[in-house]
Order: C-alpha cells, then structure tokens, then sequence
C-alpha cells in the first residue's frame, strides 16, 4: 500500500486542479496540474493545520513498493516523506508503517526510534494463517484433491507462509 501512496500522488496529479494546493493563486482554474511536490507539500501543510483532532496516516505495505535503481525509486520516495512527517513532531499526528523488514526500510525507519511490533513469530498469527489455509484447501474449491493431498498443501503452505 505504500506505493499506493506514491501512485496515489500520481494520481491525484493528473486529475486535482491548483487551486487545491494553492489556493492563493488567481490562476486557481487553470487546467495545468500540480506535480509530486506539490502533492507533497499540501500533505504536509493539511497536516501543520492547528487545531485538528487525532491524524491517523497509516502506510501498508512499504516493501511492496518499487525499488528500482532509479532516481529516486518509489520506495525512496516514500520513506523521505516518513521522515518528513516524523520530523514535524505533531503531536496530534500517529504514523503507522507497516512493511517485511527489508534492509532499506529497516535503517530509515530505525533511525526513527520506532515502537516496533513484530507479528512474524506471533502465535496468533501462524494459527489465524494455518486456518485460512486449511479453509481454502478444503473448501469446495479443491474437490478432486485426496486427504492426504490436502495435507501436502497444507503443511507446506502453513511452514513456508512465514507470517505472510
């Protein structure tokens, strides 16, 4: 999901009018479109606002972000804007980044002093998926596959699921 936020800037980019993001200009109904910056600093500048309740920004699926070796990836972008927004220091704003413990991330976010809650060797969480597995194998969806069959599934799938 976090590169849902970078595709989201994008997204907006070609389809939100200047005005929203400065609505101090007269040229407010132009057709031109802002650009990722400019996408950039209306967050942060919604987020400055005084006065606001509790801001909830939750990011999901940091790693599934591309990291490619452009200039800058995806990813990179996104975890400047994180850094950014820790940087503010609102107290009425709570990030929640939520990604696998890839090296990149791990250092940005390290050096964040994070609270960090790791659901990898959570028991919760390997029955909660060895459940869901064994809903889906033995579902209808699968009614030529034998007992034993089954079973192949879903011992492998459930050792080799790692908290995913």
């Amino acid at each position: 999901m976090a590169c849902s936020l970078h595709s989201f800037f994008s997204f907006l980019q070609n389809r939100i009018p200047v005005a929203i993001f400065y609505p101090s200009y007269i040229q407010a109904i132009t057709t031109r479109k802002p650009g990722i910056i400019a996408l950039k600093k209306c967050i942060k500048e919604m987020l400055r606002q005084r006065g606001q309740g509790p801001i909830y920004v939750i990011v999901d699926g940091l790693d599934e972000c591309p990291n490619s070796s452009g200039m800058p990836s995806a990813r990179r972008e996104v975890l400047e804007l994180i850094k950014e927004l820790v940087g503010f220091k609102l107290s009425n704003v709570y990030l929640c980044v939520a990604s696998r413990p890839e090296i990149d991330i791990r250092m940005v976010l390290e050096s964040l002093e994070p609270v960090e809650i790791s659901l990898d060797d959570e028991v919760g969480q390997k029955a909660d998926i060895i459940a869901y597995i064994e809903y889906a194998v033995r579902s209808n969806s699968m009614p030529d596959w034998t007992e034993k069959d089954q079973m192949l599934v879903i011992n492998t799938l459930s050792q080799k699921a790692n908290g995913m």
